[in-house]
């Protein structure tokens, strides 16, 4: 895939953004207060975590990428709205007074997570209907649509935006979330990973079950093909052609942390810059193998997944 047809994608994110705030410390003792250690916190970093995570892979890529979503007006939703607006992302983010950014604070010693501590609020459901003008807008603008659902209430009118979406033949790609696929239907392609998959259809035991689990889906929905993420096992896609199992391509993994964005996000930024859906898959598979080597929410280059000799 060369610069110039990845810079041909455009991709529209959608769904619920996040700051992700990390204190990175030393730990030589434990309190004497209570048996827990003391992180003696040495220095700060803040990055895009949720769909702008996955927006930022996408730009990454190189592809044209649009953020729409809602943060609060509040420090985290500032920082997260600066780091958006730095980064080659274009922003249709809105900024809604009294609404509490979603923000994720992990203390890191020695590259291992101590704890994670999450601040978070649902946005009003009259809010989010009140960015469906300029979702409509951005449809034309774009080639594909990437739904990241991350349960925040970013995708509250999800069936209707699936809905537009379609009527303009846009494919749309989700990141689902909880056991009810139902509110998907109609999507193009949905990325679950292992435990999402099972929340959502059940347990299967061996290759066959989980294919037709796979099925079952798909025909209930409408969808196009099911990608489940399966970790150290590698990824499975599953369409009207049949299955293909990619194995996993980590050499070395310290952290799984947006493993997942990476992958939907390469996937968009494939399809839109006119791959096939096999080649998207195998591309985001190695996407994924760079990106659990690095600690925290990060993403791929071009150069990392198509070094030239």
């Amino acid at each position: 895939m060369t610069a110039d047809q990845l810079a041909k994608a455009r991709v529209l994110v959608v769904g619920d953004v996040m700051l992700d705030r990390y204190w990175f410390s030393a730990v030589e003792r434990i309190s004497p207060e209570a048996p827990v250690p003391v992180a003696l916190v040495q220095r700060e970093e803040d990055r895009m975590g949720g769909a702008a995570n996955v927006a930022l892979n996408a730009a990454s890529l190189g592809a044209q990428t649009t953020l729409l979503s809602v943060v609060g007006s509040d420090d985290a939703g500032r920082r997260l709205a600066h780091l958006v607006t730095d980064s080659p992302i274009r922003s249709a983010m809105r900024q809604i007074v009294g609404l509490r950014t979603t923000m994720k604070l992990r203390v890191v010693s020695r590259q291992q997570q101590l704890i994670r501590m999450d601040f978070e609020s649902m946005p009003d459901h009259e809010v989010l209907l009140d960015l469906m003008d300029r979702y409509e807008q951005e449809l034309d603008l774009h080639d594909v649509v990437l739904l990241s659902d991350y349960g925040k209430g970013g995708l509250t009118h999800v069936a209707r935006m699936l809905e537009m979406a379609r009527l303009r033949g846009k494919p749309v790609l989700v990141d689902p979330k909880g056991r009810d696929y139902s509110r998907y239907k109609g999507a193009t392609l949905i990325t679950p990973n292992r435990a999402e998959f099972a929340l959502a259809t059940g347990d299967w035991q061996g290759e066959a079950e989980l294919q037709q689990h796979a099925d079952k889906l798909r025909a209930a929905l409408g969808l196009q093909a099911v990608l489940v993420t399966r970790a150290e096992d590698g990824m499975s896609l599953f369409t009207d052609a049949g299955h293909l199992h990619v194995q996993a391509a980590a050499k070395e993994v310290f952290d799984v942390s947006g493993a997942g964005d990476t992958v939907i996000a390469t996937l968009a930024v494939m399809l839109g810059a006119g791959s096939s859906l096999e080649e998207a898959v195998r591309t985001a598979n190695r996407a994924a193998g760079i990106v659990v080597g690095k600690l925290g929410t990060a993403s791929a280059t071009p150069a990392e997944l198509w070094p030239q000799p």
